[in-house]
């Protein structure tokens, strides 16, 4: 009988004795209490802690990956869209990470999600789809103030997908159509009114000198003489149609 309660209080030695070492990872670390309060912080390697008199609470310093829930969104020229986006973030500060929130996680993630509706919420249609950068910027900065006092470092937000409803992608479809259209037309009229400065400037240089406009006047009779059609011109010389010319202005 006292064999076996010999052996059994060295079983229980030897297992609060092996339970005193612990293992901690590069990327891990070690938040120790002292009966509930809290000590220090331990890690990485080998620590030793005393059973029952210290706890621990592991924590990962890794970069975390969380994908933000589609959110449904209501833009500031009053279109519903659903958004979702994906938060990069990692614990800094483990002794806060633990103590001044319950769940670091799930807190970061329902404060990503009401920042992403607010913040998105401010803008209009048009900034959420060519502004995402700045978008971006904005959430990661108000995420990152809001988080700091848990020991959270919030370093990048990038906004996934902005989803329309039928009715708004056919809108955008005819806007962007419009556009287009609206584009080729002031090309058009550019490219007038640049050809009619040509013109004006040709002939303002053909006016000043005479021989030039005769041979431009024998160049036409060419061209319309090469195009096979019916019509019968008769070249006036210039020195005869100059002088009826003054005599009609006087």
């Amino acid at each position: 009988m006292l064999l076996q309660l010999g052996l059994m209080l060295l079983a229980v030695i030897a297992v609060a004795v092996l339970s005193m070492f612990k293992v901690l990872r590069e990327y891990e670390r070690a938040v120790v209490f002292w009966f509930g309060r809290f000590q220090t912080i331990k890690g990485p390697g080998l620590i030793i802690i005393i059973p029952v008199v210290q706890q621990i609470v592991r924590v990962d310093l890794r970069t975390v990956v969380m994908d933000v829930p589609s959110q449904d969104v209501i833009s500031r020229d009053n279109v519903s869209v659903k958004v979702n986006a994906v938060i990069y973030f990692r614990v800094i500060d483990p002794k806060n990470a633990i103590i001044q929130v319950e769940n670091f996680f799930d807190a970061t993630s329902q404060l990503a999600q009401t920042t992403l509706r607010s913040v998105l919420g401010q803008h209009e249609l048009d900034e959420m789809l060519s502004e995402r950068d700045k978008l971006n910027a904005d959430i990661q900065r108000i995420l990152d103030e809001q988080t700091d006092n848990w020991g959270i470092k919030v370093a990048n937000v990038e906004i996934k997908h902005v989803d329309l409803n039928e009715t708004m992608v056919r809108a955008i479809a005819r806007q962007a159509e419009a556009e287009r259209t609206r584009r080729a037309k002031v090309i058009h009229a550019e490219g007038e009114q640049q050809a009619a400065a040509m013109l004006v400037q040709a002939a303002k240089e053909l006016s000043t000198q005479p021989q030039a406009l005769q041979l431009r006047y024998l160049q036409t009779l060419s061209d319309i003489a090469g195009e096979k059609n019916s019509t019968i011109v008769f070249p006036l010389p210039m020195d005869l149609i100059t002088p009826l010319m003054k005599k009609i202005n006087q």
